[in-house]
């Protein structure tokens, strides 16, 4: 058995359903609740575990806390001016 994740265009869902319905004992449909529910959950997904193996790894920039306050000042100050 093998998986495939299609993007169907709305206008063409119905289609789509009436040709899958000829194959209903070879093909399965199944709704992605995560698309569902956040329709980037894969790529922010894709970001995190890539942070994640940045930190792993050592790769990730790390911030002292002065560090952190001082980015966070700055940021802030940004925000205001802007």
């Amino acid at each position: 058995m093998q998986t495939l994740t299609l993007d169907i265009q709305d206008s063409f869902m119905q289609d789509f359903q009436d040709f899958i319905e000829k194959y209903k004992d070879k093909v399965t449909i199944k709704k992605d609740k995560n698309i569902a529910l956040d329709p980037y959950f894969y790529e922010r997904q894709e970001k995190l575990h890539n942070a994640r193996n940045e930190i792993k790894s050592g790769t990730a920039k790390m911030l002292s806390e002065k560090e952190y306050e001082k980015e966070m000042e700055v940021f802030f100050n940004n925000l205001e001016n802007a």
